[in-house]
């Protein structure tokens, strides 16, 4: 049951799953229709609630009393299920304000997905109900759930009601809806919560991850997505959900389209390399929701999620690795490989036991055993070999949980073995999974780890994935919390000067007008001057000192150094005379047709790694902020990682430590040490700049050059797109 310390809306909720009483508007009496098998699984299902069947040309339905209208329902009704074509249906919806029902579930099709009529008819039965403080699950959807034995509430398409368990499902696919019960059934897996949200009308996913949160039977939450309809407010609420100092509550999602979304036809760098699912994979990270990639997945990390095996005292918890270290025990060598290769792809590594350890192993395993990781016990293992070296691994310090793999041999007792395990399993404070691989021969250890609290797989792989994720979870829950940055931007500068170039009709900005703009926000930028002809490169030259870099300026061509419109390291007045001339033949052969503004003459900066930081805009979740390797090995190799902004310090730390490179920005093979603090300020800045200023669309700084250690970074190249708002000129 949910304890509700939050408003009406959130009451409202609980009249859904939890209702005292249920009328089914558009109950049948003809099996295989929809009003009659909703009806009957409410009732079959055991509800422990008051049910009315609403249908005006029945007398009874399943020998339950029909009324001819939700009006003449003598007593109160908390929750109406409509099942009603939507021309009728806002009928119904009047009729549940009229009698003060709390909450719908509009489980008719024909709405918002079919548009028209449809639409129109939904968006007035929300308008309506909101007035009222009525909340709404639906339309186009299968129903809700709630096994609660004090609730008992199956008012969904499934005929069967799920085992009791502490994992809610979220779907926004009604089909997978039934598909997973009925998986899940097999998997003797239960559910605390089960719903179908359709075209989510008015109640949505950060609705019910937000009542979910506050839910004492949910402990974790499984989530089908297929897009989102809000973006900082989801992650801002979700990760108070995720790793809030209140039952902080594991969410792990799986989110459908991460193929068929494509980038965004968008002329930078950024936007080439920033398609939704960059967001997605933004606001799953941010919030702290682990991503799956198959309902496969979905179901095996629930599972260890969701696992609580008891201690000494007899306390049911949640175990999850203080660190990355894994010990793996198996009776198989083959199975153990899969499980080592899978251990360190996952984000963990194989723990070195201490000498202590190793004299305990082989002091209780034949001479053909390896008593170093990962443990083989031999194909011949009894139980005692199993707990033996369960025992002495979990009791290494340097272990921060353990894989256990069971092949079944002739001499295996699966039953045996899983009963040690479950010893060990009370009085150790690490995580402990299996897999016992097979289905016949190993069934009944498993389903005693399952009885206990203990997660079992089928394949080690994806007991090793799970435990990944049970680290990744840990790792997110203590990360290291500093104080925010206090920066200093010049925003009205930074107004006034995008103000100038729209009104000059520039949209697409060059490096003058961005490195302008991005020194408002503490970009450091290089001394230079646009020569539009020799003469003028001349006079630029003469004021800096050699070497200087030239680059082609031009809307039209938009990564230089594919037209030969980059040259670096000239060291005279003469060779700027000459190269001037080359990159103007280039850039005409390159695209004849480009407007060429001049040759943009610049001091050479310092060096540094080559890192790229852009941003794009998107709708409904604003700036997308992306940081990464730079330079021409943007495109080749696309080490980028995303964050949707606003970005503050602490994000952007874990933001850039993403980076699969990173190791190069910290010394790697006697490189120097890269000033990442500098770094950090600069993503941070970025962030602002992007919130602050929505005329910006796009921003591609390509490469900043990140110095040693407190020299900071420059900015080499750089350009901004505004928002159009006429013809471009």
């Amino acid at each position: 049951m949910t304890n509700i310390s939050e408003g009406s809306a959130m009451d409202n909720l609980e009249a859904i799953f939890s209702p005292k009483s249920v009328a089914v508007i558009g109950a049948s009496t003809t099996p295989g229709k929809v009003g009659h098998d909703i009806f009957a699984n409410i009732l079959k299902g055991g509800f422990a609630g008051v049910l009315y069947p609403v249908n005006p040309s029945a007398k009874s339905i399943l020998c339950v009393r029909a009324y001819p209208s939700l009006n003449e329902i003598p007593d109160e009704v908390d929750l109406a299920i409509i099942i009603l074509p939507p021309a009728v249906a806002i009928k119904a919806a009047h009729e549940a304000i009229e009698k003060k029902v709390k909450g719908l579930v509009i489980v008719s099709a024909g709405f918002r997905e079919v548009g028209g009529k449809g639409l129109e008819i939904e968006n007035e039965i929300v308008s309506v109900c909101r007035k009222e403080g009525i909340r709404i699950i639906g339309p186009n959807c299968l129903g809700v759930i709630n096994p609660n034995p004090l609730v008992r509430l199956n008012a969904s398409f499934s005929v069967r009601m799920p085992k009791f368990g502490n994992i809610s499902f979220i779907s926004q696919s009604g089909a997978l809806c039934t598909a997973v019960l009925d998986f899940a059934a097999d998997m003797d897996f239960g559910f605390s919560k089960f719903i179908s949200i359709g075209n989510k009308a008015d109640v949505d996913e950060l609705d019910l991850l937000k009542y979910l949160h506050k839910d004492l039977d949910t402990e974790v939450i499984m989530i089908y997505l297929e897009e989102l309809r809000r973006g900082p407010e989801f992650i801002e609420d979700v990760k108070k959900i995720t790793l809030g100092n209140i039952k902080p509550t594991p969410i792990i999602a799986i989110k459908s389209g991460r193929t068929g979304a494509g980038a965004l036809a968008a002329a930078s760098h950024t936007g080439a390399l920033a398609g939704t699912e960059a967001v997605y994979d933004a606001i799953f990270q941010q919030s702290g929701i682990i991503r799956v990639d198959s309902i496969h997945e979905l179901f095996d990390f629930a599972s260890a999620f969701a696992s609580r095996n008891e201690n000494e005292q007899g306390k049911l918890r949640r175990k999850v690795p203080a660190g990355n270290r894994v010990a793996i025990v198996t009776n198989a060598g083959g199975p153990g490989i899969v499980a080592t290769d899978m251990t360190v792809s996952s984000g963990l590594k194989l723990a070195e036991f201490s000498e202590e350890t190793i004299e305990v192993l082989a002091s209780h395993l034949p001479a053909t055993a390896n008593i170093h990781n990962p443990v083989d016990v031999v194909g011949d293992a009894a139980q005692d070999r199993y707990e033996n070296a369960l025992s002495a691994v979990t009791r290494d310090e340097g272990v921060d949980g353990a894989l256990v793999i069971l092949t079944p041999q002739s001499m295996t007792n699966a039953l045996g073995t899983a009963e040690a395990i479950a010893r060990i399993a009370r009085r150790s404070n690490k995580p402990i999974l299996c897999c016992f691989m097979g289905i016949f021969d190993v069934s009944a250890g498993v389903k005693y780890l399952q009885e206990h609290g203990i997660p079992v797989f089928k394949f080690p792989e994806n007991a090793a994935k799970a435990l990944g994720a049970l680290y990744k979870y840990s790792t997110m829950m203590n990360r290291q919390e500093l104080a925010p940055y206090t920066l200093q931007h010049d925003k009205k500068r930074a107004e006034e000067i995008i103000a100038r170039c729209i009104d000059e009709g520039k949209y697409k900005l060059g490096e003058l007008e961005s490195g302008e703009l991005l020194e408002c926000y503490g970009f450091k930028t290089l001394t230079s001057g646009l020569a539009k002809t020799k003469d003028e490169a001349a006079q630029i030259s003469d004021s800096l000192t050699f070497p200087v870099a030239m680059k082609i300026v031009s809307p039209d061509i938009l990564h230089k150094t594919d037209a030969g419109g980059v040259v670096l390291e000239i060291n005279s007045k003469n060779d700027v005379l000459k190269t001037f001339d080359e990159i103007m033949n280039k850039a005409l052969e390159f695209d004849g047709k480009a407007e060429i503004k001049g040759i943009l003459i610049q001091q050479m900066a310092k060096k540094g790694a080559e890192v790229i930081l852009g941003m794009n805009r998107y709708p409904v979740f604003g700036p997308l902020l992306m940081v990464g390797l730079g330079g021409i090995f943007v495109e080749l190799f696309q080490d980028v990682v995303f964050a949707l902004a606003p970005v503050e310090r602490n994000e952007a730390r874990r933001t850039i430590r993403q980076i699969k490179g990173f190791k190069l920005f910290k010394g790697f093979r006697g490189r120097p040490v890269c000033d990442l603090e500098a770094l950090n300020k600069l993503l941070v800045s970025l962030s602002a700049m992007s919130i602050n200023h929505e005329e910006i669309m796009e921003m591609d700084i390509n490469p900043i050059l990140l110095h040693e250690e407190g020299l900071g970074a420059t900015v080499a190249d750089c350009r901004i797109i505004l928002r159009k708002e006429n013809a471009e000129k």
